[in-house]
């Protein structure tokens, strides 16, 4: 998401991190004072919980008709493939475009996709390819339309409510999150996947009216940038030359590639490790859901927005992942999934965070497309990956790779920013107990004992 006019500047960073502190912490839900938000909120509120009710009931599609995980990791590979190839471009129009005729349009034709879906499905004419193409046509609106809803939000608060903003679309999300599994499981065993498509397909008709129902003289007006040549190469070469952007962006890469395949393990994890239905698949991801409204909420009421705090939490994410692949007992395994929820949503949020507030308006639409380009363009790379793994020696060996990865990634980056940010560990004792920490190399040389 961009900010508001008057934020192409951003403060330089402080000593012991490279990402500046974002304003004073707001209240928890300051942006839902604003009308405009509100509406957008409240809409998105819907869509959301038709969209985790698809998912679910898409992945328990696929696994049903073709028994294999790795099948489900191509309909993951599909739905995120065009972010992979088409991600960038799309950021180029949202620069250029206005954004809320774009989300207009977006939203339709991603509620268009679901109809589809749900006509096939439940006229029993459904195959596996149909849900391929649904996926895919999905990920083509995608492309579009999240670099433009993130950017919006900047168009609809003031810049010192948009860290606000951005932790409670998150919250939000997650909210759906856990309704939607719950109520799509129960529909799935019920009454069919077919229903939980139609559900999507008509949920589009919320966030289509609150867009609608705004007032343009209230929103924030933002910078776009004209149409021109080598503004793609312009956007790539802005990020490169900011090692906070580029560095957050990689270690977003492998934690998306190979850390997020949940559709893909969970399912495993549901049918195959645990030899439940549905109904536990479904149960998984409610608890994960319950941890990433907690982080979501917990990143509301932060005022930062810190690169260590990023690495912190990449770090226990995929040390959780492994943890939870080795353990023995079913009610293990799901509690584990809250804590996963809570530190998947801290990498979620402030990673987006970090990026947006140190990004010059005119170019956050290339930034933020980049950023999800590889963060969800990097599924049809991992799912699959993370699926032949899985069908071939288990369900426990792909979870636990995926989460080394991503822990591996967060040591070896958080050791190059502190190179960069001229840092060096500190273990010392706080208050009576141990404390690990990164500081500025003078100061460590300061404490050091005298020769």
């Amino acid at each position: 998401m961009s900010t508001g006019p008057g934020a192409a500047s951003v403060p330089a960073p402080d000593h012991d991190d490279p990402v500046s502190p974002t304003p004073r912490k707001p209240s928890m839900f300051a942006s839902l004072k604003v009308r405009n938000y509100r509406l957008f909120f409240m809409g998105q509120v819907v869509s959301n919980i038709g969209t985790w009710m698809q998912r679910i009931a898409q992945d328990w599609l696929v696994l049903s008709l073709t028994g294999s995980s790795a099948a489900v990791g191509i309909t993951t590979a599909l739905q995120f493939l065009p972010m992979l190839l088409f991600g960038l471009y799309g950021g180029v129009l949202v620069d250029r475009l206005r954004k809320r005729p774009t989300l207009l349009v977006t939203q339709t034709a991603m509620a268009l996709t679901a109809l589809f879906l749900a006509v096939l499905t439940l006229t029993g004419h459904v195959q596996v390819w149909h849900v391929y193409v649904a996926a895919f046509a999905m990920g083509l609106a995608t492309v579009v339309d999240n670099p433009a809803r993130q950017s919006f939000v900047s168009e609809l608060v003031s810049r010192d409510q948009l860290q606000n903003a951005v932790s409670l679309n998150s919250a939000n999300f997650q909210s759906a999150r856990l309704v939607g599994p719950a109520v799509a499981g129960l529909m799935i065993t019920g009454v069919g996947t077919g229903w939980a498509f139609l559900f999507n397909g008509l949920s589009f008709v919320a966030p289509l009216t609150g867009l609608l129902l705004m007032r343009s003289r209230d929103l924030h007006a933002v910078e776009r940038a004209p149409r021109g040549k080598g503004q793609l190469r312009e956007g790539l070469h802005y990020v490169a030359g900011r090692p906070q952007l580029i560095w957050t962006i990689v270690l977003v890469g492998f934690v998306g590639t190979f850390g997020y395949n949940f559709p893909v393990v969970l399912s495993a994890f549901a049918d195959d490790v645990f030899r439940a239905g549905a109904g536990t698949y479904s149960l998984f991801n409610t608890l994960m859901a319950v941890g990433t409204l907690a982080g979501a909420l917990l990143a509301a009421r932060r005022g930062t927005a810190r690169l260590r705090l990023l690495i912190a939490a990449a770090l226990a994410f995929g040390v959780l992942e492994v943890v939870a692949a080795i353990v023995p007992g079913l009610w293990l395994f799901a509690l584990l999934m809250v804590p996963i929820g809570v530190f998947s949503m801290t990498v979620n949020v402030t990673a987006n965070t970090t990026i947006q507030m140190s990004t010059d308006p005119a170019m956050r639409g290339r930034v933020m497309a980049l950023y999800m380009m590889v963060f969800l363009g990097g599924s049809p790379v991992g799912a699959p990956i993370v699926g032949w793994i899985t069908d071939t020696y288990g369900a426990r060996v792909g979870f636990a790779a995926g989460g080394a990865i991503a822990a591996l990634a967060a040591a070896v980056i958080g050791l190059v920013l502190a190179r960069v940010g001229n840092l060096r560990l500190s273990v010392g004792w706080h208050h009576g107990h141990p404390q690990v920490r990164f500081v500025p190399r003078e100061r460590r040389e300061e404490l050091a004992p005298a020769a």
